[in-house]
């Protein structure tokens, strides 16, 4: 092709900046790639799928304080009038923060709550409570907990959790390759002799650090000249070793803009030109199926396209969420003046002036670096108005460090190790959505939702008068409010029990008749209730269990203390037995519901959880856990709960 015959060439078209980054985003269908690294070297990287606690965190039962271990039932009888004696080894140890309590102690008593007459003897004057200034087994981290979703941006103390955790390698998503090609005759490098008419390159530089603050791999490519040949084979070179391509210069309709002309010989342009001021002067394309990014040489109008069509693409391939900056509402202190038909990205400063903020405008120059570097925020006056008066108030957006927008579906009530698999898959279906759980019980999860604290509550609360679950709590607890009951799983509690079950435990007399280390929910949680009607139908009471007192907050830190004791046993739900390869005693079959009000049932996020949850991927994930069944076309059960 003879590019010295090419008219000057105005733009394709003026296209409205959200419909040319739809496209080019419909356009982009590289399948992600995800490779394995040192977790030491993982900081800044995105998880390319869950990672799970190989073992607890602490692993072992860990004294809180520096003081002296003891057996807490030797210890009741100690008073200010009654001082008790404690001989070494045989009734007290020392022991530092950290270290593992030996057996038979079980309570840590402060060293400054010690009194030593000698080196062998001390004496107290309070006693001790069972397991006091004891971290348990999985007090931070427990074996086989979901460390972190799919998506998952690691930080500096994401580091100690995972080497914690044992997960020393982990598998995250390769960086997407973005070759960088700055061409023009006019290009010099920094170090040069500058003559009259040559301009530094530092546009390459710029794209790069950007590139790499989102995520991508960026590639500079050393000056191109303003050769078609040339520049033709670096494009070709580049879409086969690049996942995106970004040339700078030669965007626009000058004499020697040849880039439109070289991607549409050597592939396809979907845009030239957008609806956007500055940044105008766009090409979008594809060559041999990788994305091409032309973007004008001009700096800013250079940084703004960079961030409207290449972030994205990043952002995508990822599978991360494109961060949202921070807005402020503010004060005009000057007029603002646009033109109909496009968007004006408007450099402003920013200041608090007597309780209010106040932003007025830098020079809209697409050349002016520094008025982008100088920038407090971008005002964004869309293409349907002609600007503004001053005095008027607008939304600036922000040019701060930006801050993820997390639209999180807030979880409260009992644990169940399926909210992890929801959680996970609703990553995967939505990239800037997440469920965020908080593990307290079905009573306070029920608790949540009538004070407006979380968006769903799971709850598994058996009437012990009428074997029915949750609906008389809800009627109770939640009457006159507009509240949806969704059946969500039904599920197995039993005994979960040292492999082998040992201690031949089958029921709870079985519990008082061996003395068993009980490990109990605790209060207001659907299994303390279901273990406190089975000790009543057995005849027993509290005070015949050993450990009734000891109280974890999910299923998992259960069987966690269950697999560091011999003696151990618990009650709760066949998965967190599996997950630490324990023994289980079936006791009941149970449902377990989703709490939620009417406005969130009925919302998009509501929607769009509902659709997971009876989706068949996600029944079949749920059910080869075991001990699990996803209700099949799972009804509401009460919708606008009445006084």
């Amino acid at each position: 092709m003879n590019y010295k015959n090419f008219k000057r060439k105005i733009y394709l078209e003026d296209k409205p900046r959200a419909q040319a980054r739809e496209e080019i985003l419909a356009a982009f269908r590289l399948t992600p790639e995800k490779e394995e690294i040192s977790t030491i070297t993982s900081l800044g990287r995105v998880t390319a799928e869950p990672i799970f606690a190989r073992v607890s965190m602490p692993h072992y039962h860990a004294s809180a304080m520096d003081g002296i271990a003891v057996i807490a039932e030797n210890t009741y009888t100690a008073h200010e009038q009654n001082p008790l004696r404690l001989k070494r080894g045989e009734e007290f140890c020392y022991v530092d923060t950290g270290n593992a309590i030996p057996s038979p102690f079980n309570a840590v008593i402060m060293i400054e709550h010690v009194d030593c007459p000698d080196e062998e003897t001390i004496e107290i004057i309070e006693p001790a409570t069972p397991w006091q200034h004891i971290r348990p087994i999985g007090e931070d981290v427990v074996q086989e907990e979901m460390l972190f979703p799919q998506g998952h941006i690691i930080r500096p103390a994401d580091l100690g959790v995972l080497l914690a955790g044992q997960q020393t390698v982990i598998p995250v998503a390769k960086k997407p390759v973005v070759t960088i090609i700055p061409t023009g005759n006019e290009l010099v490098e920094a170090n040069a002799e500058l003559a009259p008419g040559q301009i530094i390159e530092f546009n390459g530089s710029v794209f790069a650090g950007f590139i790499k603050d989102w995520g991508g791999e960026p590639n500079l490519l050393p000056i191109v000249k303003d050769e078609p040949e040339k520049i033709k084979e670096v494009l070709l070179e580049a879409a086969e070793t690049s996942d995106i391509i970004v040339i700078n210069a030669g965007s626009s309709a000058g004499s020697k803009d040849y880039t439109v002309h070289i991607i549409g010989e050597i592939g396809e342009v979907f845009t030239h030109g957008v609806a956007a001021r500055p940044g105008k002067p766009v090409i979008l394309g594809k060559i041999n199926g990788k994305i091409v990014v032309g973007v004008p040489g001009y700096p800013v109008s250079a940084y703004l396209a960079l961030e409207w069509f290449v972030r994205p693409l990043i952002c995508k391939y990822l599978q991360i969420p494109e961060p949202k900056r921070q807005t402020v509402t503010v004060k005009l202190g000057r007029r603002i003046v646009s033109s109909m038909g496009a968007e004006d990205f408007v450099r402003m400063n920013i200041g608090y002036v007597n309780g209010q903020f106040v932003a007025n405008p830098l020079t809209r120059a697409a050349g002016v670096t520094m008025s982008y570097v100088r920038a407090d925020g971008l005002l964004i006056v869309p293409a349907n108005i002609i600007g503004y008066e001053q005095g008027e108030l607008a939304e600036v957006e922000l040019l701060r460090p930006l801050e993820e927008i997390k639209q999180a579906i807030v979880f409260c009530g009992s644990h169940d190790l399926t909210i992890d698999l929801l959680s996970s898959r609703l990553k995967q279906v939505r990239t800037d959505m997440k469920i965020v759980s908080s593990h307290v019980g079905s009573m306070a999860g029920i608790m949540a939702i009538r004070k407006g604290e979380a968006h769903v509550a799971g709850i598994h609360l058996l009437d012990p008068s009428t074997k029915e679950y949750n609906i008389s709590y809800i009627n109770k607890l939640l009457a006159g409010q507009d509240v949806v009951l969704f059946p969500f799983l039904k599920r197995k509690q039993g005994w979960i029990l040292p492999k082998g079950n040992p201690l031949g435990i089958e029921s709870a007399a079985d519990l008082a008749r061996v003395n068993a280390n009980y490990v109990n929910r605790q209060k207001g949680a659907g299994t303390r209730i279901l273990f406190d009607l089975l000790l009543e139908e057995g005849c027993l009471t509290p005070e015949d269990i050993t450990g009734y007192d000891r109280e974890m907050f999910s299923h998992l830190a259960v069987a966690a203390e269950v697999n560091g004791d011999a003696h151990g046993a618990g009650l709760g739900i066949y998965p967190a037995a599996k997950a630490m390869d324990l023994d289980f005693v079936p006791v009941a079959d149970e449902e377990y519901d989703l709490l939620m009000t009417r406005g969130f049932y009925e919302s998009e996020s509501g929607k769009l959880l509902m659709a997971i949850i009876q989706s068949a991927q996600f029944k079949e994930q749920v059910e080869k856990i075991g001990g699990y069944q996803v209700v099949e076309n799972a009804e509401p059960k009460c919708l606008g709960v009445e006084v």
